[in-house]
C-alpha cells in the first residue's frame, strides 16, 4: 500500500519537507520513494503541489497523512470520499489555564502611587 507523507529535508534547525509517495510500511527517511508530488516550507507556509500527479496517486489508493490532507485540500486536489478530513474548528486544549498570566488576579496599585497619580 502506498502512502503520501512528508519527508524531512533541509539543514539542521530549518526543516523543509517533500511530499513523497512511498510504501506505507517504510520509514519516511529511508526506503524507496515512488514519486515526489510537491514540497512544503513550514516557515513560510508555502506549499507547491503537483495537482495532477497527486490526484493520480490518490485515485489509485494512496493514503495521505492528516497534514498532507490539509496541504492537498489547500492546493485544490479533489480528495476521495474515503479520506478522513480533520475538523477545521478544532481547538487545542490548554493545560493548566489557571497558570496563565491573563487568568491571574489583578494586583492593585499601592495606595501611595494611586494618590500621586490622582494629584497629577
Amino acid at each position: 500500500m502506498l502512502a503520501i507523507r512528508l519527508q524531512r529535508v533541509g539543514r539542521a534547525g530549518y526543516p523543509t519537507y517533500r511530499l513523497a509517495v512511498q510504501e506505507a510500511q517504510r520509514h519516511p527517511s529511508s526506503g524507496r520513494v515512488v514519486a515526489y508530488v510537491g514540497n512544503y516550507n513550514p516557515h513560510t507556509k508555502d506549499a507547491h503541489v503537483q495537482v495532477e500527479l497527486a490526484q493520480k496517486y490518490l485515485d489509485n489508493g494512496a493514503q495521505p497523512t492528516p497534514r498532507v490532507v490539509k496541504l492537498l485540500k489547500d492546493a485544490g486536489v479533489v480528495l476521495p470520499k474515503w479520506v478522513k478530513d480533520t475538523a477545521a474548528d478544532k481547538q487545542k486544549a490548554i493545560r493548566n489555564p489557571e497558570k496563565l498570566r491573563k487568568n491571574q488576579p489583578k494586583e492593585e496599585a499601592p495606595e501611595e502611587v494611586a494618590e500621586e497619580a490622582a494629584e497629577a
